[in-house]
């Protein structure tokens, strides 16, 4: 187990009603003025925009609004809510939203006391505790971010992480997800998934207690999926998945280990150059080109894999067992309705490399050469990776 730093202070208010403690929590948290931060009209049209602003107006806490948090947020917007903080002295930062909303609320909190740009973070990756408090009400369950350190990816998917950005509180009621699309479900359960499979597949070896989490919430994520996009209000199935999209990416799954994280490079890159693809799309399809590009590193690895998530029988050839457990990962993002090869997304042939030119840039500026943990990655490597993708 390598040496590690682990922080955690988010309080999280779960179930049913949840949001319905939002102005309580907060005014027991000092809270005066909240900058209310949301993405389109979905939030606004089922009532919960106001559900919200009736809990903090019932606690005296006054709130500016700003809404239009599109999926790969934009750094323009962020400054933009920095400003409304300075302007109103905003005290707390609330997010009403999935990954997205979550992310700029942070680059906002970031911002609020700061006097240069907030992108200085992004760019030098520099700490400061000088980070207004956050809080979460989560409409969507996939990055994880309603409790991580990371803002998952900015303006050129750079991302910048920070415990002090961490949500201070997270309020979850999974009645909130019933009407998700069952795309968005289950681009969301992929990208849950893969925040496992990233801090599993690394190059430190076994971690027994950090491993068998990691293990645990993939075959419960595995079982979870079918549930919910079969019967969408199924409470119990939404709650479970809710939760354990929060712990595979709060950190606590990846302890002791490396982690990886190449493969989120990848599509970050991707998601960048067509912002019509969705990151766990996205995820879905270059995820299996990984494990087949990487995988021979380590066979053992993915056959363990293998065995414990999908069940596989060991059949005395490790390679052969790691190569199926690539195959039931690809098997069951298919499952979902998830695309598996970016052929599916638009690119073939004819442009591939066109948008390799394109992403190898920034890729080698966001993640650096070498990259990736479980195996070392050249730029010539992610082009191949992108090419095995089709």
């Amino acid at each position: 187990m390598e040496n590690f730093e682990f922080v955690s202070p988010t309080h999280f208010v779960f179930g049913k009603g949840a949001e319905e403690q939002v102005g309580s929590k907060l005014a027991e948290c000092g809270a005066r003025t909240v900058l209310l931060h949301f993405g389109g009209q979905s939030a606004v049209k089922s009532g919960l925009i106001d559900r919200v602003k009736a809990s903090l107006d019932a606690q005296g806490i006054k709130h500016v609004e700003l809404g239009g948090v599109r999926p790969n947020p934009e750094i323009t917007l962020a400054r933009e809510g920095i400003a409304l903080c300075k302007e109103h002295d905003v005290d707390w930062v609330l997010a009403v939203g999935g990954g997205s909303v979550i992310d700029s609320a942070k680059a906002i909190a970031v911002g609020a006391h700061y006097d240069g740009d907030v992108w200085d973070f992004f760019e030098t990756k520099r700490p400061t505790d000088d980070v207004l408090p956050i809080a979460v009400v989560l409409t969507i369950p996939a990055a994880g971010s309603e409790a991580s350190k990371n803002t998952g990816a900015l303006q050129m998917k750079s991302g910048y992480a920070n415990n002090a950005q961490r949500p201070k509180l997270a309020f979850m009621n999974p009645e909130l997800t019933f009407t998700l699309p069952p795309f968005q479900t289950a681009a969301g359960l992929t990208d849950m998934f893969c925040h496992l499979l990233e801090r599993f597949f690394d190059d430190v070896g076994a971690v027994p207690v950090t491993d068998n989490l990691c293990l645990s919430l993939m075959k419960t994520v595995r079982a979870e999926a079918p549930r919910v996009m079969v019967d969408p209000e199924n409470y119990d199935a939404r709650a479970n998945v809710m939760w354990a999209g929060m712990l595979c990416h709060q950190g606590l799954a990846g302890v002791g280990r490396h982690e990886d994280w190449a493969t989120h490079g990848l599509e970050h890159e991707l998601s960048a150059y067509d912002t019509t693809v969705t990151h766990g799309a996205g995820l879905a399809c270059l995820f299996p080109a990984w494990m087949e590009y990487v995988y021979d590193a380590n066979p053992a690895r993915f056959a363990q894999y293998g065995y414990e998530v999908f069940g596989l029988a060991p059949t005395g050839d490790i390679e052969s067992d790691a190569l199926s457990a690539i195959d039931e990962t690809r098997m069951f993002f298919a499952s979902l309705g998830m695309p598996i090869s970016l052929g599916e997304l638009g690119l073939d042939e004819d442009n591939i490399e066109d948008a390799i030119a394109e992403m190898i840039p920034t890729l080698r500026e966001n993640k650096g050469e070498p990259f990736g943990s479980f195996k070392k990655l050249t730029m010539e490597d992610a082009a191949e990776i992108y090419r095995l993708a089709l």
